[in-house]
């Protein structure tokens, strides 16, 4: 009878490690579908009134009184100046692009470059910052069609390279105007 209680004891431990094993798999398997869009995400964020904001800080903080004032005086003066004449500043699209060996993220950068062909103004640019290792010629072919796209649109291409943009990050990274490139990265 006590072989009996042991054995199912063990039996119990087993199930449950397997159960718990398998909750973590389909966990797993889940987070990594969710992840996997093909769409892609826009983000609009205005930096203009924090870089304004943290250099009117710093202004305060290093400027004698007198200096400050009339700093302050010579901002608000530019703000007049620049109401009166209506003038408009050209906004900066940023676009991350990771790519992998497959270049399965290129459906999404064809949606961002669609809507920023759709809303961009003439005085509009885009930046892309391509982090690629390369991979296959016809993905990324694709990838260098659509921000060819851009280009067609007449709305300058920036493309920027923080580690790594080999073989088919650099096809992409030719496509642009300007091409930067940290000084310890990998391009070619």
């Amino acid at each position: 009878m006590e072989f009996l209680y042991e054995y199912g004891l063990f039996l119990a431990r087993a199930v449950t490690i397997v159960v718990a094993i398998l909750a973590v798999v389909i966990f797993v398997l889940a987070a990594s579908m969710k992840n996997k869009s093909d769409k892609g995400e826009l983000r609009l964020t205005d930096i203009s009134d924090e870089l304004m904001q943290l250099k009117h800080q710093l202004k305060e903080e290093l400027l004698p009184k007198k200096q400050f004032k009339a700093y302050e005086k010579q901002v608000k003066a530019a703000e007049k100046a620049a109401e009166k004449q209506n003038l408009t500043k050209g906004k900066v699209f940023v676009i991350d692009f990771k790519g992998s060996i497959d270049a399965n993220e290129v459906s999404s950068l064809r949606q961002e470059v669609t809507a920023i062909i759709t809303i961009a103004d003439k005085d509009d640019q885009v930046l892309v910052n391509v982090e690629s290792g390369g991979g296959m010629v016809h993905g990324y072919g694709l990838a260098s069609s659509q921000l060819d796209r851009l280009r067609q649109a007449n709305i300058p291409l920036s493309i920027c390279v923080d580690k790594v943009a080999a073989s088919g990050g650099y096809m992409m990274a030719c496509v642009a105007n300007k091409v930067y490139a940290a000084p310890f990265a990998i391009v070619g």
